[in-house]
């Protein structure tokens, strides 16, 4: 069976900003039938994420995390439909998903690493399993409950930076929802930011290219900030941490602004950003969503609730055809989308 691919063409070097050309589309062909165990699936939704870009180096960086190899096919979180079953619990239809779906249009996969999906437990919004009611959306809630130490009634300020990125605008509505009485956005757009205030229930946002930010928070946040959702490292999250309260709390998501520069992660702090986060006794530790396995499945229905009660606002930016994936991946790097980055391959 013939087949088109997605497979990486070239390395950015650990210091390089990704284009699409470093990806490369291709045909390529697949058994007819399959063996016992397998499925065979057609790809319908591929997931586009920051931490990928790490993936792109020869040495990720982590422990978890394989780099790409070189004209190999790549792979993330996928979605696809059963069209041929030799496993016991995957018939003809079902909807799966995996965390290491390959980029390619068909695939033959071992049907012990699929889930299966409830379509209606996201009002048939299959996609949303990729990012409110997927890892996203897990990150988001599980950032929220196991390191903000969010508590109702405690009149707690939470700042969310990469706000209008997937996981920032899930994180600001869920601190919203776990207790917090405030909730402040930063984004990279006036459109981003109306959006996070209008949309998706935060107090306000700012835009970090306009005017000052320090100025900005102080103003929007007269207390302080006692979470902080950390999207993006680099200068944005040294001006927060500046401005939060004693015995407070770094949710550390992500370092979006690190990622094309050679640095452990996470990246150290300037030397007077780390006396205050020490000063203040301000905790800063490393999330992996993968270290609270334990609480998925009950996490994902809280978040499906959420989504059915119309609590959860979800946005998505959606790219039709396989062959768009690295201009996809491009955009999503340089902060061009709002919400989750979805690359549609077959309807």
């Amino acid at each position: 069976m013939i087949i088109q691919r997605v497979v990486l063409n070239s390395r950015p070097g650990k210091n390089g900003v990704p284009v699409a050309e470093n990806f490369r589309l291709e045909q390529s062909t697949i058994a007819d039938t399959v063996q016992a165990g397998q499925v065979l699936v057609k790809t319908l939704y591929l997931s586009v994420d920051p931490y990928m870009r790490c993936r792109m180096n020869e040495d990720t960086g982590s422990d978890y995390l394989q780099p790409w190899q070189l004209s190999e096919v790549a792979d993330g979180g996928g979605i696809g439909v059963v069209e041929q079953s030799k496993h016991e619990n995957l018939a003809k239809g079902d909807f799966v998903t995996s965390f290491t779906w390959p980029w390619q249009t068909v695939a033959i996969l071992d049907g012990s690493v699929l889930q299966k999906l409830v379509p209606q437990l996201v009002n048939g919004r299959l996609s949303y399993f990729l990012g409110a009611a997927g890892i996203t959306g897990l990150t988001a809630l599980l950032g929220v409950r196991e390191k903000g130490h969010v508590a109702v009634g405690a009149n707690q300020t939470m700042v969310v930076s990469g706000a209008a990125g997937a996981c920032g605008s899930l994180a600001g509505q869920i601190g919203r929802l776990e207790g917090c009485s405030r909730v402040v956005g930063i984004a990279g757009t006036d459109e981003k930011c109306s959006i996070l205030a209008q949309e998706m229930g935060f107090d306000a946002a700012i835009n970090y290219k306009k005017g000052n930010v320090a100025e900005q928070l102080r103003e929007l946040c007269p207390g302080g900030v006692d979470v902080y959702f950390d999207n993006v490292g680099g200068d944005i999250s040294d001006t927060v941490i500046s401005q939060m309260n004693q015995n407070s709390h770094i949710i550390l998501c992500g370092q979006i602004s690190q990622y094309n520069k050679d640095v452990p992660y996470p990246p150290p702090l300037p030397p007077d950003i780390e006396k205050i986060q020490k000063e203040r006794n301000i905790t800063r530790e490393r999330f992996l969503v993968l270290n609270y396995m334990d609480k998925h499945e009950a996490s994902v229905l809280q978040l499906c609730q959420w989504i059915q009660e119309g609590k959860l606002k979800v946005r998505e930016t959606m790219v039709e055809g396989l062959a768009n994936i690295g201009a996809a991946f491009q955009s999503m790097m340089s902060g061009g989308n709002i919400g989750k980055q979805i690359v549609s391959v077959s309807k």
